[in-house]
């Protein structure tokens, strides 16, 4: 199937799924034998979307939902920012030193281990109801997705390559910048989609608990008013800027990685 028809079979698809869902949830339309004696309940449960995208249309109309989005891009860019450069630190260093890998092993499984939703109360206490709190819970999500990553790509790399550069009389700086790092470097960008997409969770889901701004925000204020409609549009909004990111990261992926073969790339014999 060539792309423009995956294309149009992606887009009909979406729209089926729309359209089944208005079908299903408007009592108007709804026939009688799908729900029973609860056809008037349908719209309250699971929303209308025809409801639900009149909502994201006064949002983005009215300019409401602009300062929201700004606040949850901020604090994903910031997590995913400091998350990543941390995470390449202390992949780098435990990775290269086998003793003070040996020593904080045990301590950085056990914080893998913990679900670091939990966190987001005690950061909040920490840091207030700002930015902060959700920008340290999105760090600690980035953090151990690069580190895992970078410490692996250390470990990876080729004996035969390193035999080579020390044998070309390389230092460990030369070491290091020339051999292990593009190494961990190319296992974190492999990590690329799955760090941003922690980092907007973790945005996400500080928000929801506690904040005064942002798309989170949003959906908890329309869940305590049992406003289903808003809630979803809130969902839809998420999931579109969620796509938005993605696709950026994979723009910058092939730009940085461009030297990295595609699959299906042989070597010329």
């Amino acid at each position: 199937m060539s792309r423009g028809k995956l294309r149009i079979v992606q887009v009909v698809l979406l729209v089926g799924i729309f359209v089944v869902w208005q079908l299903l949830t408007d009592p108007e339309l709804i026939p009688p034998f799908v729900w029973p004696e609860n056809a008037d309940r349908a719209a309250f449960f699971f929303g209308e979307p025809v409801k639900i995208f009149k909502v994201i249309w006064e949002w983005f109309s009215g300019g409401e939902i602009y300062p929201h989005l700004w606040v949850t891009l901020q604090e994903t860019a910031m997590a995913f920012v400091i998350g990543s450069v941390l995470g390449l630190a202390v992949g780098l260093w435990l990775g290269l030193s086998p003793t003070a890998s040996a020593i904080f092993d045990p301590y950085i499984t056990a914080m893998n281990a913990m679900p670091r939703v939990v966190l987001a109360p005690i950061f909040m206490v920490w840091f207030g109801l700002g930015m902060a709190s959700k920008v340290a819970l999105g760090v600690t999500l980035v953090f151990f997705i690069v580190f895992f990553n970078v410490y692996q790509g250390v470990k990876e790399v080729s004996p035969v390559v390193l035999s080579n550069a020390t044998m070309l009389g390389a230092s460990r700086r030369q070491l290091l910048r020339h051999v292990y790092l593009p190494s961990a470097t190319s296992w974190v960008f492999s990590s690329l989609h799955i760090s941003v997409g922690m980092a907007f969770v973790g945005a996400v889901v500080g928000e929801y608990l506690g904040s005064a701004k942002g798309v989170g925000y949003l959906i908890h204020m329309a869940e305590g008013a049992f406003d289903i409609n808003t809630v979803y549009a809130g969902i839809l909004v998420l999931t579109a800027f969620a796509l938005i990111l993605d696709f950026a990261v994979t723009k910058a992926e092939k730009r940085l990685l461009v030297w990295r073969p595609t699959q299906g790339e042989t070597e010329p014999l």
